[in-house]
């Protein structure tokens, strides 16, 4: 936010002292539009594949966390299901039922 109340300081500065306010804005989008183009080159996306590449990558991550999802929820229902079955031996060797197995 700091930075955005900076440009806004610049451009009604620039105002103040005759600069065209058309031309101000027409200068960031360009400079916006560049720092963008350069940062998009420097991180490898700047060839025609760069949308399928984004694309692939967010199909990737969703998949990703579909599978930690349901890790998780694998992990749960075995340690639930463990704690039932101790549950279910400590009630059968509390009330004599071993005696019945032999």
């Amino acid at each position: 936010m700091m930075r955005e109340d900076m440009l806004a300081r610049l451009i009604a500065q620039e105002a103040e002292q005759g600069a065209n306010l058309i031309s101000l804005r027409a200068i960031v989008e360009e400079a916006s539009e560049l720092g963008a183009s350069r940062t998009l080159a420097r991180m490898g996306l700047s060839d025609e594949y760069a949308g399928d590449d984004l694309s692939e990558l967010r199909l990737l991550l969703r998949a990703w966390r579909d599978a930690k999802r349901s890790a998780w929820r694998a992990v749960i229902d075995w340690a639930v299901r463990g704690m039932l079955a101790a549950l279910v031996i400590g009630l059968a060797l509390r009330g004599g039922s071993m005696e019945l197995l032999r």
